[in-house]
């Protein structure tokens, strides 16, 4: 594995022509408009590429796909966007790959293993790095690949509220803003509720517990709640950050049953706390203030692990 720049990474993109982009499992709206937004480049420079998404796109993200159909072709080069550890792949993305080529990524604790690798750490997304990556292939942009960054920056930091977000971060959304209806963006993923998320929120804050003398908050979700409330993927987006908004907590954390015995664990922390260290506890990583893991276990072992967890870094 070799690290490299991103000029370099641009001129890995120019040597090759049928891409396959890889996206990490329950994909959020960085994974997916920078994924998306790449693909629309490299398809602009006369290239083949597609977008792998492990499941279902979640329905609120359809509008990244409104001119995108899958190409008929076998990819011979496989590009990682926003994929922090080899966990997060999915065995469907998977499918057909026995290598990555190049890894894209902004998360410093990155594990991935691949033939070429840059991670830009400063990033407040990957979308920033696909950005930058237009005026290297003289690539202008238009409404679907300004879509697509558009929605990697705004939702990774918050709609720009995150502790993350750099004056670069609002230079390039101000760059992309006149090609995207980026109003419609945001209505999208941060003011439009579906009445099953708001059954769920409503259910969430009632598993609400707190540790560490109030500094920690705990929720979570289980397979038979998403269950009694025909709840999905795209209920789930959001709830990591209604723990950490409470007065006096330091570290909120959400953890989200998944078949298997597995919850995914979401961390976010308040006051300089390192959310990536105490993901990598349990084999995960991120980013200091929003990282995650995934734990094996019942409900109350997971929980307890994480509460002593908690009481040790406090």
């Amino acid at each position: 594995m070799r690290e490299i720049t991103l000029n370099e990474v641009a001129s890995l993109l120019r040597e090759h022509d049928e891409f396959k982009i890889l996206t990490h499992s329950y994909p959020d709206g960085d994974c997916l408009g920078s994924g998306y937004a790449l693909a629309f480049i490299l398809r602009k420079l006369g290239k083949k590429a597609n977008v792998a998404v492990d499941g279902k796109l979640p329905s609120k993200f359809t509008y990244l796909t409104a001119h995108y159909e899958e190409q008929d072709f076998t990819p011979s080069y496989f590009v990682s966007v926003d994929v922090a550890a080899p966990a997060l792949l999915g065995e469907s993305v998977l499918e057909g790959v026995d290598h990555i080529d190049l890894c894209i990524d902004h998360h410093l604790t990155n594990s991935l293993e691949a033939e070429h690798r840059y991670v830009d750490g400063k990033a407040a997304a990957a979308a920033e790095i696909i950005y930058q990556l237009l005026d290297l292939l003289g690539v202008e942009p238009d409404a679907d690949i300004a879509g697509g960054i558009y929605t990697g920056i705004s939702t990774d930091t918050g709609c720009f509220c995150y502790t993350n977000t750099t004056p670069r971060t609002h230079q390039i959304a101000a760059q992309v803003m006149p090609y995207c209806d980026w109003q419609a963006i945001n209505h999208i993923n941060f003011v439009l509720k579906t009445r099953a998320k708001l059954k769920m929120e409503r259910m969430i804050y009632d598993t609400m517990e707190f540790y560490a003398g109030g500094k920690c908050a705990i929720i979570y979700t289980t397979l038979a709640m998403c269950e009694a409330l025909g709840a999905g993927d795209d209920e789930m987006e959001g709830l990591a950050n209604i723990p950490r908004r409470i007065e006096g907590v330091k570290i909120g954390i959400t953890m989200r049953e998944k078949a298997g015995g597995i919850f995914k664990i979401s961390v976010r922390t308040n006051d300089g706390l390192d959310a990536a260290a105490f993901c990598q506890r349990f084999g995960g990583g991120g980013h200091p203030a929003a990282s995650g893991c995934s734990i094996e276990g019942d409900l109350a072992t997971v929980k307890k692990k994480l509460i002593d967890a908690v009481e040790e870094m406090l």
